[in-house]
């Protein structure tokens, strides 16, 4: 691995910039800093569209809202919804998790892992388990079991599920994950973004990597004129996706092992320190 100060190459055109958020782009206060702001509005004005690619809901996404340009599009809950920033976050596709699906995921992980509870992120909100470590941000959530929020009669019964959310009190984060694959890996998308035992389920084959190459493909942009960033196992495909790809100062070890190169932390705006070297690079 190569870290973003080191000379390295560069993709011959690059068309499109794909940035994770949270320990990525924002700093860990959740802010974006102000080279990063300059870095991204740089990048649009020389004709690089910027995809915010993140496992964020669309209603967490006034962090960058602000800095969004051109298209207006973000890619949220790791693949499952493209939504319009410039219109609210409104949801322009979704690639839903079957609740049949879910419900299977969710016998699987009582019996795998009992004490894992549970929390549902639909397109309208979330709604957990009582056991399930509350939402401040979401006061309006049901509280009820998973099987209930599922159900033909649960909250918005008719609004996709995006993806489910697992959680567990006692178990390590990645052999928790590791569990979770092997027991229900072949029916849906596992992945994790938290420090904590937390894992991120979406419908299979639903990903960042693949929402991202859909969205480049409607855009005539192939993978290898594409720069990727991210730190958590849940930018993983993405970065193998990208033609260039950046593990964080601050990365997973399997990030690191899945990026082409290396930049600085979040906290030191390793995203604008490689912008700036692609722009150099143009001007050069």
């Amino acid at each position: 691995m190569t870290s973003a100060n080191e000379t390295q190459p560069l993709p011959a055109v690059v068309r499109l910039i794909a940035t994770d958020l949270d320990g990525t782009l924002l700093r860990d206060d959740k802010s974006v800093s102000d080279r990063t702001i300059a870095a991204l509005a740089a990048a649009e004005n020389a004709g690089i569209e910027v995809f915010f690619v993140t496992g964020r809901p669309a209603r967490w996404m006034g962090v960058v809202s602000d800095h969004v340009h051109g298209h207006g599009l973000a890619i949220c809950a790791n693949g499952a919804a493209v939504v319009d920033l410039h219109a609210g976050g409104r949801l322009i596709e979704a690639r839903p998790l079957e609740r049949a699906t879910a419900l299977r995921v969710v016998r699987a992980l009582r019996d795998a892992a009992p004490g894992t509870t549970f929390a549902v992120e639909l397109s309208t909100g979330i709604h957990y388990e009582p056991d399930y470590p509350p939402f401040h941000l979401d006061p309006g959530a049901t509280v009820a079991t998973a099987e209930k929020l599922l159900s033909d009669d649960g909250p918005d019964s008719t609004a996709p599920v995006l993806k489910l959310l697992a959680q567990h009190p006692e178990l390590a984060p990645d052999g928790f994950l590791a569990l979770a694959r092997a027991a229900a890996g072949h029916i849906a998308s596992f992945t994790r973004s938290s420090p904590t035992a937390l894992l991120e389920v979406s419908g299979k084959g639903v990903s960042k990597a693949s929402t991202l190459a859909l969205c480049c493909a409607e855009r005539g942009i192939s993978s290898d004129q594409v720069v990727a960033f991210g730190d958590m196992p849940n930018d993983v495909e993405m970065l193998t996706w990208a033609g260039r790809s950046y593990a964080m100062g601050n990365a997973h070890p399997e990030v690191v092992a899945a990026a082409s190169g290396r930049t600085v932390a979040n906290n030191e705006d390793g995203v604008a320190v490689v912008i700036e070297e692609i722009l150099a690079a143009l001007q050069a």
